[in-house]
């Protein structure tokens, strides 16, 4: 297909889980395309994600037909966005300068067959456009959020122009569950936020550029796909942009290898638990810390539900009295807790191998903040779930995991997201006994493994976006 010197380029936000999911798909690209060479652009992320230096470094041994350019550090203006999803969308516009003169330089070596960008890179857009660059959107969670977030846009203004009105409201999408403005992330629905411009400006994009590629599969969300090829679900002002379901993409098969066997306590831990006896509880890569009082709820409940356990723990350190970058988990959880629960659980700070950990036989259970990464590992490893959403569409995976694929149950939660020890009792007991959601997972992660052949829906979409690419 491709001629001697043909570049794909892509442009993560620098968040480990969006970067793992680019990274995820140039593997992709390069297993059908080998000849391409693959470059991945990384910008300095708009705060510090240690996670996603420890990543890079992990995986780039691994993977050497992936070259990360690193974009060097500028400094922001004195009024650059004090708002971090503002910072966020900002921070590529001003190396705009920067990517261009990049793509113009690889551009007289190389052909450029595709940029794609993700979300928070939307910025970017016209620089590559404006080089003539097919220049495609990389959408790192499920399609059903996809077509909520273009219809959203479309139907606002008619529907729910003023913030009073969203109280107690609900949305009819076709093609997904019936959606409460509660679960909707509010910069969605909130025309006065300065983020609602940029949400505008991504949607306009996204429908008129080069194609949409998602980390999903249509027999994933086949009331959300079919709903919106049959034009019940039309985006923006009118165009249905090219959208390609490429997923499942993640880790799972070779995750293990990925880590250096220094960081593998927890693997070695499970290795010698029972079959699906272990629930693990982890919150993601961004925005997951907790505050001493839900972390003691969190294990009062553990220790009570008398479960094996593997919990990755996260904390807000501005609580600690000291001002140090690190803790000590004795000082953040109930006294004398790692002592009593030693014979079953086991405590992490700050990260652990997720995908590996999914995929191992002792875990029978994913107490998870439904992010789509984390979603799509848990089904692929056949490992139900227990929702607990904690920011951005998160609510809105909920929904569609619980009410839609029935693949969860949900966490039960105050308003402000606060969880009771006896839900968490009660609900991590539930998750290992209900056959009812493990058979489901297990039927889905079966037809995901057959994705991964030529002749699955996901290839054929996959070849599809490819084949577009040819002069």
């Amino acid at each position: 297909m491709e001629s001697v010197g043909a570049t794909v380029v892509l442009y993560p936000f620098p968040g480990m889980s969006h970067l793992a999911q680019f990274v995820e798909f140039a593997k992709l690209i390069h297993n059908h395309h080998p000849s391409l060479s693959i470059i991945i652009f990384i910008i300095p992320a708009p705060f510090e994600i240690s996670s996603t230096h420890k990543y890079i470094n992990a995986v780039s041994p691994t993977l050497p037909f992936i070259s990360f350019h690193n974009f060097p550090t500028i400094p922001f203006p004195p009024d650059f966005y004090p708002d971090i999803k503002d910072r966020a969308f900002g921070i590529p516009e001003l190396y705009n300068p920067i990517l261009h003169n990049t793509l113009v330089s690889i551009s007289q070596t190389s052909t450029i067959k595709a940029v794609f960008l993700d979300f928070f890179s939307n910025e970017s857009y016209q620089t590559s456009v404006n080089l003539n660059i097919p220049t495609y959107f990389f959408w790192i969670t499920g399609v059903s959020i996809l077509y909520q977030f273009l219809y959203l846009i479309t139907i606002h203004n008619k529907t729910i122009s003023k913030k009073n009105d969203v109280e107690n409201a609900y949305l009819d999408i076709p093609g997904v569950p019936r959606i409460a403005t509660s679960d909707i992330d509010k910069l969605m629905l909130d025309q006065e936020h300065s983020s609602y411009k940029n949400l505008i400006k991504v949607a306009s994009n996204m429908v008129n550029c080069s194609g949409i590629i998602v980390n999903g599969f249509v027999e994933l969300e086949r009331r959300a796909v079919d709903a919106f090829r049959d034009g019940k679900c039309v985006p923006a002002d009118g165009r249905i942009p090219n959208v390609y379901l490429v997923g499942p993409l993640t880790a799972n098969g070779n995750a293990r290898v990925l880590y250096d066997p220094s960081e593998n306590e927890c693997l070695k831990w499970l290795d010698m638990q029972p079959i699906k006896s272990v629930v693990f509880l982890a919150f993601g890569s961004m925005g997951h810390v907790f505050k001493k009082d839900q972390l003691k709820e969190i294990a009062i409940g553990l220790e009570k539900s008398g479960q094996r356990f593997l919990w990755v723990v996260r904390y807000d350190i501005k609580e600690l009295k000291s001002h140090g970058e690190d803790f000590n988990l004795d000082d953040v959880l109930p006294e004398g807790f790692l002592e009593r629960i030693k014979d079953r659980g086991l405590v992490v700070k700050n990260w652990a191998p997720q995908p590996a950990i999914l995929s191992h036989y002792s875990v029978g259970g994913f107490v998870s903040h439904c992010g789509w990464n984390s979603i799509l590992e848990a089904v692929v490893a056949a490992v139900p779930i227990l929702a607990w959403p904690l920011y951005a569409e998160q609510k809105m995976n909920r929904a569609y995991l619980v009410q839609e694929l029935k693949v969860a149950l949900a966490m039960k939660m105050s308003e402000n997201g606060f969880v009771i020890a006896e839900e968490v009792e009660q609900k991590v007991k539930e998750l290992l006994e209900n056959r009812v959601v493990r058979e489901k997972v297990s039927e889905i992660s079966k037809t995901a493994q057959v994705l991964v052949d030529n002749g699955g829906s996901s290839r054929v979409d996959f070849f599809k976006l490819t084949r577009s690419w040819e002069t």
